[in-house]
């Protein structure tokens, strides 16, 4: 991890079912590195893994960095290691802040959709937008209120201003997206985190908004559209390499393993930081970045996979 400091862990507290939230402070109580909202953080978990985290507290905070972290089972253990293994006195490491979701200034209004765990960022957005008395409205959807972060905060606020929506996990009582997202009004930006398939159709559903007016971000809190059940093959155009790409490995796996360093960032096909050009071969684009018309030119080696049996891109 490049430019990481050793934090002090000062808090830690359940905000929901499965859900913890950890403060993190500097040994020598001097202020950390500035942040805007919608930004994250690599944290290494005490297992060794790396996992990326939106800070969830508000800016003008200069003397903590605050995340909150939902227990998944399935995962490689970023989660489990950060829920169980991680306590208050402990040292970790974490790295500067990173943004690739921040908040637009020039608009008139401000749409916050947050499906589960995705509220993080957006509670730090509300922060910033309650600071510069920015007009906005949140719609929070989660499966029940003992799985809602930030619940009695959040329900204490006008519900003009913040709106929470419990499915209970029955897919018939889903928030009315198409509804929610009919028409916008003047310049309204549109921001959401939460789960592959919210946001998937948010994104159905907000196709007659301008492209720069809708903004994504996840951190591998979903599942995948797709099964990544088959391997198959990159060629890397500039060095000549050929990579195997196993299946339930992405190709930037496959190619940081190969020796090739490339940039990236959230790691779930929203930021845009691992595109890359594709030369040849048919992608199966699993992103919330590309439009339909650059799909058989580019693609985000983090999440995407292949329908042909090889891939040329250019690296």
């Amino acid at each position: 991890m490049n430019d990481t400091m050793l934090l002090n862990v000062t808090g830690k507290t359940a905000l929901a079912d499965g859900i913890y939230q950890f403060e993190f402070r500097s040994p020598d109580g001097k202020p950390l590195p500035p942040f805007t909202a919608g930004a994250h953080v690599l944290i290494e978990t005490p297992s060794g893994i790396g996992r990326r985290y939106s800070l969830c507290n508000a800016p003008s905070e200069r003397d903590r960095y605050v995340v909150a972290v939902k227990l998944d089972p399935g995962s490689r253990g970023g989660s489990v290691s950060m829920i169980n293994d991680v306590k208050v006195g402990m040292r970790i490491r974490v790295s500067v802040p990173e943004n690739y979701f921040a908040l637009t200034d020039d608009a008139s209004d401000y749409l916050l959709v947050a499906g589960g765990i995705g509220i993080t960022p957006i509670h730090a957005m509300m922060a910033e937008l309650d600071a510069r008395a920015a007009r906005y409205r949140l719609v929070y959807c989660t499966r029940s209120p003992e799985t809602t972060a930030f619940l009695a905060e959040l329900s204490s606020l006008p519900s003009s201003r913040v709106q929470i929506h419990h499915d209970y996990g029955n897919s018939d009582q889903s928030l009315d997206f198409a509804k929610l997202l009919a028409t916008r009004e003047g310049n309204t930006h549109l921001y959401c985190c939460g789960p592959r398939p919210l946001m998937q159709a948010v994104r159905n559903n907000a196709s007659g908004w301008p492209s720069l007016a809708v903004h994504f971000e996840d951190f591998g809190t979903s599942v995948s559209n797709g099964e990544a059940s088959s391997g198959f093959t990159v060629t890397l155009q500039r060095s000549g390499i050929r990579v195997n790409v196993a299946a339930g490995q992405s190709i930037l796996e496959a190619v940081r393993e190969a020796g090739v360093e490339t940039p990236s960032s959230c790691e779930a096909g929203t930021c845009g930081a691992c595109r890359t050009t594709l030369c040849s071969g048919e992608a199966d684009h699993r992103d919330f970045v590309l439009d339909d018309d650059e799909h058989d030119r580019a693609i985000m080696i983090c999440v995407s996979r292949a329908k042909s049996d090889e891939l040329v891109i250019d690296l």
